[in-house]
């Protein structure tokens, strides 16, 4: 099977499973009321999208685990690799996460969750286990490469150190990109485009399934969450893609291409950080609301338009990435 064609058999696969699991499920999750409780602190016209079916993380999911199982598998066997496989499964984990998390805001009937600490907690074990397996089966080493250099640095044990903040770090900041409607799935659905280029590049098979199968994923849900939105992902699926795009570069053995490729990922996990410093020290407010893209929205920017401006720079730092690192 060439390369193509293993990567588009993945892609439809992953995105009719998607759409096959949407179509059956989203009316379930309406029924026994699943619904997205709306802050009262965030915008108050997306008051309105309160009661939307959320956890639609499962679907995707869903579709990107049963085209793995496929065709991802027989790959990683036949190649000798099972770097995509772990890859994936530390989503799934993470993704459970989310799982917990959305689950215990049904269960409370508000939008409040596990508290930060323990999501922090259970992020850091997965992050672990994530590392050993990689370290344990060499996929990964203590050389940290330089984006646009050929240099690098030898952290020794330091490198696992600062993984565990910087895979928190992204997976959060993924987590808090999904806040409107089609944003957090359009951005990584450029991301993973970028991987799967990268996967054509090194003839990574097992990687380019992964790849395949995470656009073809969010394609299918994407045709529900654009707006008006007629499911969400949840913690479930926004935790998952941070793992999965954060991931992906440390499979690479290349963990900072991430900042670069995933740019706006950093920038909305910036702003709610300096919002926050700013107000608690200057008690004077650098936007309108963070993250930033609520900023964007009360400067009357319509959600779409936010979608697609936001996936274009994604698509123009995703482009600069992989000129640094095929060079």
């Amino acid at each position: 099977m060439t390369q193509a064609i293993q990567f588009f058999i993945s892609l439809i696969l992953s995105l009719a499973v998607t759409l096959i699991l949407e179509k059956k499920y989203i009316p379930a999750l309406m029924r026994i009321k699943m619904g997205q409780y709306i802050l009262d602190i965030g915008p108050r016209w997306h008051k309105s999208k309160e009661g939307t079916p959320t956890m639609g993380g499962i679907f995707f999911i869903g579709g990107i685990f049963v085209t793995f199982l496929v065709l991802g598998v027989y790959s990683a066997v036949k190649y000798g690799d099972i770097s995509s496989a772990t890859v994936l499964v530390s989503a799934i984990l993470f993704g459970g996460i989310g799982f917990i998390d959305d689950f215990t805001k049904f269960v409370k009937k508000q939008n409040k969750g596990l508290s930060a600490r323990a999501k922090l907690i259970l992020q850091f074990l997965v992050t672990a286990v994530f590392l050993f397996v990689m370290k344990i089966f060499g996929f990964i080493d203590t050389t940290l490469d330089l984006p646009f250099t050929d240099k690098s640095i030898e952290l020794g044990v330091v490198y696992y150190i600062l993984s565990f903040f910087f895979i928190a770090f992204m997976v959060n900041s993924v987590n808090l990109t999904d806040g409107i409607d089609g944003l957090a799935g359009s951005v990584t659905l450029v991301i993973t485009l970028f991987f799967s280029a990268i996967a054509f590049k090194l003839s990574d098979m097992p990687f380019l399934s992964l790849g395949g199968a995470t656009v073809g994923a969010l394609c299918g849900f994407l045709y529900y969450n654009i707006n008006p939105a007629r499911i969400f992902m949840g913690d479930t699926g926004s935790l998952f893609l941070g793992g999965l795009v954060v991931g992906m570069a440390y499979k690479l053995n290349s963990p900072l291409i991430i900042l670069v490729a995933g740019l706006w990922y950093v920038i909305e996990a910036v702003s709610v950080v300096l919002q926050v410093f700013s107000f608690k020290v200057f008690k004077k407010r650098i936007f309108k609301m963070s993250p930033i893209h609520h900023h964007f929205e009360m400067c009357s920017w319509t959600e779409n338009q936010i979608v697609r401006r936001f996936s274009l720079f994604t698509a123009l730092m995703c482009i600069l990435s992989y000129f640094a690192f095929v060079i």
